[in-house]
């Protein structure tokens, strides 16, 4: 049996203004009719003795997750209300230990996938996770490699061992480097961008959490133990979940542990992680120019601008984001958009309404 655990608490910080804190990313149909969760959860149709997936979100997500799932016609096994955010380790622990005490015996694999990535190529994801799934049911722990296809300093990268593959066991993790540094894992055809998606039995992947982990182990046990099911959720209690330790999937384990492999995958991925990727997910016209809504240009090149309301009117801009919604507007070269976050950090330090919704509140409530 496969489960998809499908990681749909981040916020989305870097694609402000349109996406928000009650309206993140994953939650809106970037790149396609559907939403990133809509995409993510449809990929994975179609793969053999496929169960129906695990969602763990942010509870202020619930009700249009469950309506999302709903729209694609999808009944997922739980929709897990995380109180607050701790990361991608613990939401893949709670869904570990939900499969696994879902039948006397049973040790499912896992997919883990977060929501908000974009994968084009679905048939060789698909591939990639059919060569990865014997690695799994063998007892490792899979990751996948984004095979790279230009010098990138936004990324991690995993250093591989030469083998046979098509799973091969991982050297070494790596933070994001410098240029030159990037330019030579490339050349090298032995490093590969993390993807933050992995594949792994429920049973091997909680031994390891509880190996190189123990207390954030322990603290999920207590938090699920103490659980409530509130309509069709389960509703994770705020005080036990405040003690499990925040870390992702990567450094509680990964790093850690002998039994980590990567598979290489090569399907148009992009994890989406700021204007200019969402704008390199998309299709351009003849001036290197990306466009949605209601939009005219002169003279722009290279240039993403995305209307939700009202015209914009870009005249001579040059690698250039500009992105209106009806109560803010960004204006930010393309090689300055990882700064956005500091942006919304000064929105939400000065006291205003902007990073959590489109609708300012009530007076006297936030």
């Amino acid at each position: 049996m496969l489960i998809p655990v499908i990681l749909s608490g981040g916020s989305g910080t870097r694609l402000w203004p349109l996406s928000r804190e009650l309206y993140p990313k994953q939650l809106l149909p970037l790149v396609a009719e559907r939403t990133m969760l809509q995409e993510t959860v449809a990929r994975t149709e179609g793969l053999p003795n496929l169960a129906a997936p695990v969602v763990v979100c942010n509870e202020n997500h619930r009700f249009m997750v469950a309506e999302q799932l709903r729209e694609c016609g999808v009944t997922p096994q739980a929709i897990v209300l995380e109180p607050a955010g701790r990361n991608t380790a613990p939401a893949a622990a709670i869904g570990a230990l939900l499969a696994s005490g879902a039948s006397a015996g049973s040790d499912p694999v896992l997919l883990v996938l977060p929501a908000d990535h974009v994968i084009r190529d679905i048939a060789a994801f698909q591939a990639a996770v059919g060569q990865g799934r014997a690695a799994a049911e063998s007892g490792k722990l899979v990751t996948f490699g984004i095979v790279p296809d230009r010098v990138e300093t936004g990324y991690g990268y995993i250093r591989r061992t030469d083998g046979p593959g098509p799973a091969f066991r991982v050297a070494e993790f790596i933070e994001k480097p410098d240029a030159s540094t990037a330019r030579r894992y490339v050349e090298s055809g032995e490093y590969y961008w993390n993807s933050g998606m992995f594949m792994f039995r429920a049973g091997v992947f909680l031994a390891e959490l509880g190996r190189h982990a123990p207390a954030m182990l322990a603290a999920c046990q207590a938090a699920l133990a103490a659980a409530g099911r509130d309509l069709d959720f389960l509703r994770l209690p705020a005080q036990e979940f405040a003690a499990v330790p925040s870390d992702s999937i990567d450094y509680a384990v990964m790093e850690k542990t002998d039994a980590a492999v990567v598979v290489p995958l090569a399907a148009g991925w992009s994890d989406v992680g700021s204007w200019a990727a969402l704008a390199d997910a998309l299709p351009r016209d003849e001036t290197g120019n990306v466009t949605s809504g209601d939009v005219i240009t002169h003279d722009c090149a290279g240039s993403y601008l995305h209307s939700t309301s009202r015209l914009i009117a870009g005249v001579g801009l040059r690698d250039h984001v500009v992105v209106e919604t009806k109560d803010a507007v960004l204006v930010a070269p393309r090689d300055r958009v990882q700064d956005v976050k500091k942006l919304v950090a000064r929105i939400k330090a000065g006291g205003r309404f902007e990073h959590v919704s489109y609708a300012q509140p009530a007076k006297g409530k936030t």
